[in-house]
């Protein structure tokens, strides 16, 4: 059996070193945001002829609109305004492109509202903190049968948060060093991810309370211990599975639901780990803190007594 809680001080670090790597990513570089938070437009289109960012960027201009114009290795133009470009704008553009650059094929288009962006944002925040109290409560209802049973979701909470903010770290250096922009995938992906990584907190948490029921009087760490054992496998089988399908999708698949493929993938990985290596014990050691303060404070009545 392995003594994951005799060594979770080592965990807890390397989730202290994570957790404040991501939130200086975040302070420091942000997040490149993409039309669907910033709002504007975005098309990518790819010409007959040969051209410079500099010269699509001059006839987009002309058209009176403020463009950011980068390409990449197949000579696909993205082009960003913030203005909205509606479906006149949009012909208006691609005919000064055409009449400049010769047959334009439009390869993509979004459009988005800077006020609908920012109402975007503010749900995906909510749906995260309601999924968080609502795991609270739901947690400690659920185990309201076994000792101290907020600490359960307390507990869940916390390794969800540890989740939420690396796969947001992670997003903030891609955007810093590869241009990356999130869009609405992330937000899907990190939903998806605070599902997941319960769902693996809950399965070592209720062999925890099934042990417990089986070996009362046990200590506390041995119980544990025991448990993630016991679920570790199922844990690793269960998100090694699902990795492999991500990043078969991403491979085949492409650019297109790189965003979402990519959040999956982090949270899975750190869903996996704060279950078994931060959830749990974090579980145990807030336990352990309890029981050091209890004989304290029973020596303490006891002096007043005497």
């Amino acid at each position: 059996m392995i003594d994951i809680v005799g060594k979770r001080t080592w965990f807890f670090l390397l989730s202290a070193v994570l957790v404040t790597v991501a939130a200086l990513s975040l302070a420091v570089f942000r997040l490149e945001l993409g039309i669907d938070f910033s709002g504007g437009s975005e098309l990518t289109v790819q010409f007959a002829q040969a051209a410079t960012t500099d010269e699509v960027a001059g006839v987009v201009a002309s058209q009176g609109f403020t463009p950011i114009v980068t390409v990449d290795d197949n000579q696909h133009f993205r082009i960003r305004t913030d203005e909205e470009l509606f479906k006149d704008d949009k012909t208006r553009v691609v005919d000064a492109l055409t009449a400049r650059f010769g047959e334009t094929t439009q390869l993509g288009f979004k459009r988005g509202n800077k006020d609908t962006a920012r109402e975007t944002a503010r749900v995906g925040a909510t749906a995260v903190a309601v999924a968080s109290v609502g795991i609270l409560v739901y947690l400690a209802f659920a185990f309201r049968k076994v000792p101290k049973p907020f600490h359960y979701g307390v507990c869940a909470v916390i390794a969800l948060v540890h989740n939420v903010l690396i796969v947001l770290g992670v997003f903030s250096i891609l955007g810093r060093f590869a241009n990356w922009e999130i869009d609405l995938a992330l937000v899907t992906g990190i939903l998806t991810v605070v599902g997941y990584a319960v769902n693996d907190s809950i399965v070592v948490f209720d062999r925890i309370r099934e042990n417990h029921k089986r070996f009362p009087g046990s200590d506390f760490g041995l119980v544990v211990n025991t448990s993630l054992t016991e679920t570790m496998s199922r844990s690793l089988i269960t998100g090694m599975g699902v990795i492999f399908v991500l990043v078969a999708l991403l491979l085949f698949v492409g650019p297109s639901i790189k965003n979402l493929v990519v959040a999956l993938i982090t949270g899975i990985i750190t869903g996996t780990y704060t279950s078994i290596f931060i959830a749990a014990p974090l579980l145990y050691a807030w336990e352990k803190m309890g029981q050091r303060k209890k004989p304290e404070g029973v020596a303490r009545a006891a002096q007043k007594t005497a």
